[in-house]
């Protein structure tokens, strides 16, 4: 008997695409001999008002529904078809358009192959009939699905195909037997892989599925998102992965079940690194919940196996020639990474531009004006003073001081690390054999690295290739940095070197993953070098935010990082009533001497104009004369900067005039804001931070302003460099003068002999007696070889009250210094010290004369004896020395959680900060390839 045809078109709400759908059927020489309309769009749709007459039926069903599902209904309407002879169904969505000829030219096979139970057309995009959609479905040797042909000009090239494992539901031609021998779709996967799904089944069935080249059906979209807006490529990825994660539970033998069972969440674990490493951490939450909902959901696992063994006549081996090979997988691969490379290999290389542009040789000056500047540093291997002191000498030590627990600094305490403690323990795991060697690189390495962020940074947002050669010379030889240097402010020193390289991140980081993780990782080592950023940095992000709203998912995570090495102290900060000292600068509490507003316009962190006071001060210049000549040197960066919009792109001029100026409010807030203590005296936020914002925003802008200048503006440029590092020339030759506050150590940091004694008893603790110029003492407590870098905790140094052994310290000193008949032995042995230290004072006033008692009192006392003079002062032995100090806590539950969050997310940005291929251009379905917006390579390899 001829064989019959029931066409079902399945219309959901919107079908935009109805019409020439519908034109298409009633146009084809080989019309159906019925028609059933699934109207799925609930009221007022465009199915529902459709009048059709003869053997048209319109059915409905609630919105929502499936494509599967809506067929599933409309076979059972249209009744079991002829008591005699073959009945095809013929499946089509709204927006599958039908060529005039295509159910002819698969019946025309289908009639000549009784074995075919399925017959697919070649599916062409929408809008251009010459592009192929999709053409027949494979799948890998572990499952994964893979469309065989994708968004391929249509040249004929896979019409040689006929056999293949699977199909598109769109255009399927189905025998009605079949469909219901396998029971049609699988309710498990109502999506992705539900018509590969059913071919897999009618092959092991027996039956051949073929393709028919010469038979077209225009496509808007895939038939999964059908009745909804395109998916996400999460979503679509975890659609994927969960039909794959059911359809190996019921395809795998009965014996392996429990092994695939057991591997779901360990491979969810696996491929949520490798989302990381190639750049889609949008599948990571979707890899978990699909694998947990397999696991534990209450899955269809068992009925459909039932299904499959009910129908299954051949094995697997049948169906193995139509996967896809390794060979197939990775010449498509090739195929694609090719295509992708095609795009941009005429692009320059900025490489180039960087070697003949100057951007080469300010990196080379300035590396060679950072190793003179501190060459007296350079035979030592550490570097001391100011808020400086050598690491701990293991690498072992110094990731001790990270994350929450046991604070070894004065009397000790239980609580967060600085973060900063953190960027020292990478930076000393760096020289692992000598870790305060990594302080003396990075003085060596700021120069040249701020040279070079500044450089890259500038030529992202100009054209002439010497403008960022200003740019960076006037970034990395300014004040802030200097100033830093000099005074031992690392901290800051480390924020200046990465603010270039983090602008460098945020600007690409809407259009790339790797980039925005990158961001994040240098956004939180700016935050904890210098907390007092905090606030400008995350007024920058949100502007960044709103300035690119396209690119905002990639963006949104980049305080993460931060926020996680934050949250224990911002915690334990506000718990103590003094959430402002999370914004205190890390390190050795130093004293600042803050300068005015006006002396912060010069970019001097501190009084002194840029150290040309002090240079000049034997010569009779008066201060506020030397003050006016700075300011001239600096007043073409200032003019360059604020012309920049009106002379160049506003774009590009207002953001880097509002970061300058949030720099600018972020020091003089500095200044205001005294929150550490240094001895008898509490000083303020170093202002070096906030200026090094508002010089790189000011030689921004001046960039702006000179790669629009006519014919002077080379001329303008050199002046403005040379006079912005004239300006700056004292604090260069600071540490050559010997007026810094910094210098070179043996990475020593009490005396020999406690050194000595520390080897044996490494917990003897050292009582450290500081005379003050105002007549009181200053008093701390070290541990063995004594206190280090990474052992400082602002915690400690801005505390509100002392603790009571803090009181118990005090109280015990001021006694040491005292002619009384006090007995310390139970106080000394309580708090392990073994040795007295009373350091040396340049003061004759006071503090020479607390030096004095504080001396005759100990030399009086027969319980210590006087070991002599050393480096850091007069040192007396606790003569029966006896620790009897309780066993110190832990961080308890708290201090694992902190490390494994910390790494959890680190972890994940690291990942996603990895450089790798570009990943293929995701095109959207349906839409011609002239009609996509263009793209470049930065944006190719983020989707």
């Amino acid at each position: 008997m001829h064989p019959t045809v029931t066409a079902i078109l399945v219309a959901p709400g919107g079908a935009t695409y109805l019409d020439r759908t519908l034109a298409g059927l009633s146009s084809q020489t080989r019309p159906p001999e019925a028609l059933v309309v699934v109207d799925s769009g609930g009221r007022d749709s465009a199915a529902g008002r459709l009048s059709l007459s003869g053997a048209a039926q319109l059915t409905s069903i609630p919105p929502g529904r499936t494509f599967g599902e809506s067929v599933a209904h409309a076979v059972r309407v249209s009744g079991p078809g002829p008591a005699e002879g073959d009945d095809w169904l013929w499946l089509l969505g709204h927006d599958n358009a039908p060529a005039p000829d295509a159910l002819e030219r698969m019946m025309g096979i289908i009639e000549v192959s009784p074995s075919v139970a399925i017959a697919a057309p070649k599916l062409m995009t929408w809008g251009d009939p010459n592009v192929i959609a999709g053409f027949g479905e494979t799948m890998t040797k572990y499952g994964a699905s893979l469309p065989r042909v994708e968004n391929e000009l249509d040249q004929g090239q896979h019409d040689i195909q006929d056999d293949v494992l699977g199909v598109a539901a769109a255009g399927m031609l189905v025998r009605r037997s079949v469909w219901v021998a396998l029971g049609g779709f699988d309710p498990a996967i109502p999506n992705i892989d539900a018509a590969l799904d059913f071919s897999i089944r009618a092959r092991l069935a027996g039956h051949r599925v073929v393709l028919v080249p010469d038979a077209r059906v225009s496509s808007a979209g895939p038939i999964e998102d059908f009745g909804q807006k395109p998916g996400s490529h999460a979503r679509r990825t975890r659609l994927a992965r969960a039909a794959q994660l059911h359809r190996r539970l019921v395809y795998a033998p009965a014996a392996a079940v429990p092994l695939h069972w057991l591997s779901l969440v360990p491979l969810a674990i696996v491929r949520s690194i490798w989302h990381l490493l190639t750049k889609n951490p949008g599948a990571v939450m979707g890899e978990f919940s699909t694998a947990l909902r397999t696991a534990f959901g209450g899955s269809r696992v068992v009925p459909a196996r039932r299904a499959l063994k009910r129908t299954k006549t051949s094995g697997w081996g049948a169906i193995e020639p139509l996967r896809a090979s390794w060979n197939q997988i990775r010449e498509r691969r090739v195929t694609e990474r090719d295509a992708l490379v095609a795009h941009v290999e005429d692009a320059p290389d900025p490489r180039a531009s960087f070697i003949g542009s100057g951007g080469l040789w300010i990196t080379v000056v300035t590396a060679a004006l950072g190793v003179v500047a501190f060459i007296k540093l350079l035979g030592s291997p550490a570097v001391t003073g100011g808020g400086l002191l050598p690491l701990s000498t293991s690498v072992g030590e110094l990731w001790t001081s990270v994350g929450y627990g046991w604070r070894e600094i004065g009397t000790g305490f239980v609580g967060p690390a600085d973060p900063f403690a953190t960027v020292l323990a990478v930076l000393g795991s760096l020289t692992f054999w000598s870790p305060s060697t990594a302080v003396l690189i990075v003085y060596v390495v700021a120069l040249p690295l701020s040279a070079l962020g500044a450089w890259f940074a500038t030529r992202r947002f100009t054209r002439r290739t010497w403008v960022p050669a200003v740019a960076a010379a006037v970034y990395a030889l300014s004040s802030p940095l200097l100033s830093g240097l000099q005074s031992g402010h690392l901290g800051a020193v480390v924020a200046h070197v990465v603010l270039p390289f983090l602008a460098l991140a945020v600007i690409g980081s809407a259009r790339s993953w790797s980039a925005g993780a990158t961001a994040s990782i240098l956004f939180a080592v700016v935050a904890a070098g210098a907390p007092s950023l905090i606030p400008a940095l995350l007024v920058c992000w949100l502007i960044a935010l709103a300035a690119r709203p396209r690119g905002i998912h990639r963006m949104l995570a980049i305080p993460l990082p931060a926020v996680a090495l934050f949250a224990p102290l911002v915690v334990v900060q506000f718990s103590r009533g003094t959430w402002w000292a999370v914004f205190a600068d890390p390190g050795v509490p130093s004293r600042v001497d803050p300068a005015s507003p006006w002396q912060l316009l010069l970019t001097s962190p501190e009084t002194g104009a840029n150290g040309w006071v002090a240079l000049l001060a034997g010569t009779g210049v008066a201060g506020h004369l030397v003050a006016v000549l700075v300011a001239a040197a600096l007043v073409p960066l200032g003019l360059a900067a604020i012309a920049s919009p009106f002379v160049g792109s506003q774009r590009r001029a207002i953001p880097a005039l509002a970061i300058a100026l949030l720099g600018y409010v972020t020091a003089v807030a500095a200044t205001h804001l005294s929150i550490t203590g240094v001895g008898s005296v509490t000083t303020t936020v170093w202002a070096g931070s906030g200026l090094s914002l508002f010089v790189g925003g000011l030689a921004a802008a001046a960039s702006v302003t000179l790669d629009r200048l006519p014919r002077v503006a080379p001329t303008a440029g050199a002046v403005v460099a040379v006079l912005a590092v004239a300006a700056v020339v004292p604090l260069g030759l600071a540490s050559l003068a010997g007026t810094a506050d910094i210098r070179p150590s043996s990475g020593r940091i009490l005396s020999a002999y406690v050194t000595a004694e520390a080897d044996a008893s490494p917990d003897v603790g050292t009582l450290v007696l500081t005379p003050q110029g105002d007549g009181s003492l200053a008093v701390s407590l070290e541990h063995g070889q004594g206190a280090t870098l990474d052992d400082q905790s602002t915690l400690d140094s801005t505390a509100q009250r002392l603790s009571s052994s803090n009181q118990d310290l005090v109280v015990l000193a001021g006694n040491l210094v005292s002619r009384s008949g006090f007995d310390p032995a139970d106080d000394l042995g309580r708090l392990g010290i073994g040795f007295v230290l009373l350091t040396a004072t340049d003061d004759d006033g006071r503090a020479a004369a607390l030096a004095q008692r504080s001396s005759e009192a100990l030399d009086g006392s027969a319980q210590f004896l006087p070991v002599g003079d050393t480096s850091n002062g007069l040192l007396w032995r606790y003569v029966d020395a006896n620790d009897q100090r309780d066993g110190h806590p832990d961080g308890g539950v708290l201090g694992p959680i902190v490390l494994i969050v910390w790494g959890l997310v680190f972890g994940s940005a690291l990942l996603l900060a990895i450089p790798t291929a570009p990943r293929r251009r995701r095109s959207r379905a349906g839409v011609p390839e002239a009609e996509q917006p263009a793209t470049t390579f930065d944006e190719e390899r983020d989707v």
